[in-house]
């Protein structure tokens, strides 16, 4: 990405268009007709900025998650970019392709701007061929390099071995990637830890939520990879989990209301929870439709900080929620069933069904489990694996449900 972009900043009124729309997403209006036609910036509009790690490249803080139909969504992309968010990220396995070459459809009818554009895309290690990979998944973007470029979903750090040091080089000698590092939604905190260790990682992408970030192995994994230059990324930022119960909390209620007195929603809030904490250079934010995208744009403009209260009420309903979220540690679980089934694995793709409402994303993560692990998945005795899990899932539960719903 260009370090030249004239930030042209956005004008009073379409701010206040922004921050309109949010206000009407959470009274569940539709989206007004103003939002078709918006202002032109030349430029994406100003939004604050911070360098992620030693790659030293200054990125907006809020980016555009590719998990969603890029190619039938080529007005919302337009309009991301033209509100700031350039920094898109994308994978091989997000659509089978599909979503990268959505992403490239833009690009191609829009070659001026890849210049301004921060693309970021990952490939899981399994398959192997990361070079071929990794040239068709440019030719689907219809770029001659990424930006970043990340192995996918990693489970610990042992994982990332010396070839992928050497590969990583030579892509990057090649100048078909400019940064390397690594996704992670499995042991975070260990990976990030271990992260910190190496000398040949830029950045990291991991789940990091108002659920996880106050667990004394995540603040020391995170300050160690601060220390050590590697950029943070922050996903999975709602904080929502595969068995979040159907009631209300009385702390949900609090909470929604206190914000809502502020100004923004609950959602707008677990978004501010994770800027708060300057290391994390940006945060990636499935948008999938113009209502989320113009509430999260506009906390993302919204330069408020949140006071000790905001803080402690969130975290209240985080501890009164803590039996619906996978805080993905899979370690514990996996170790409890004897390696049998990835738990978590299973969870996630429960997520995606439940809190996300992406079915299709949903059975799409289940399918890519071993044909075995899903046969197995409602026989097995996970009664150890549930006296274990720190967050107490109720585990065997949630894996029949994910076999009815996801199959």
């Amino acid at each position: 990405m260009s370090d030249e972009i004239k930030n042209t900043g956005c004008s009073r009124r379409d701010f206040v268009k922004t921050v309109g729309l949010a206000g009407l997403a959470v009274a569940g209006a539709g989206v007004p007709a103003a939002m078709a036609a918006p202002p032109e910036p030349q430029t994406p509009a100003e939004m604050p900025r911070r360098v992620l790690g030693k790659a030293g490249v200054s990125v907006r803080i809020l980016n555009l998650g590719g998990m969603f139909d890029t190619i039938n969504n080529q007005l919302l992309i337009k309009q991301a970019f033209k509100w700031g968010i350039n920094y898109w990220d994308t994978a091989e396995s997000y659509g089978n392709g599909l979503s990268e070459e959505g992403f490239g459809r833009y690009l191609s009818r829009n070659p001026g701007v890849r210049k301004d554009i921060f693309i970021v895309t990952k490939l899981t290690p399994q398959e192997g061929n990361l070079t071929k990979r990794l040239e068709k998944g440019l030719a689907r973007l219809q770029t001659n390099y990424v930006d970043m470029f990340y192995i996918h979903s990693i489970k610990d750090i042992s994982e990332m071995t010396p070839a992928f040091k050497e590969w990583g080089a030579e892509m990057k000698k090649e100048g078909k990637i400019k940064h390397f590092g690594f996704s992670t939604h499995t042991n975070m905190a260990d990976c990030l830890a271990g992260a910190a260790r190496l000398d040949w990682i830029d950045a990291i992408m991991f789940t990091y939520n108002f659920r996880v970030m106050n667990e004394p192995k995540m603040v020391e994994a995170v300050n160690a990879c601060n220390k050590a230059g590697i950029g943070l990324v922050a996903m999975k930022t709602m904080g929502g989990g595969p068995g979040m119960p159907k009631g209300k909390k009385p702390s949900e209620f609090k909470m929604v209301k206190r914000f809502m007195a502020k100004g923004f929603t609950d959602k707008q809030a677990k978004l501010k929870v994770v800027w708060e904490n300057s290391q994390i250079a940006t945060l990636c934010s499935q948008m999938p439709n113009l209502t989320i995208l113009s509430a999260n744009v506009a906390a993302a403009r919204n330069q408020t900080k949140l006071a000790r209260e905001d803080f402690e009420a969130i975290f209240q309903y985080a501890q009164e929620t803590r039996e619906g979220y996978c805080a993905g540690c899979g370690h514990i679980c996996q170790a409890a069933v004897e390696g049998k089934v990835p738990i978590n694995e299973v969870m996630r793709s429960l997520m995606y069904y439940r809190e996300y409402g992406e079915p299709e994303i949903a059975r799409e993560t289940f399918a890519g489990l071993p044909e075995a692990v899903r046969q197995q998945l409602t026989r097995l005795d996970y009664s150890r694996a549930e006296k274990a899990c720190p967050q107490g899932l109720a585990i065997a539960a949630l894996m029949r449900q994910a076999a009815e719903l996801l199959a």
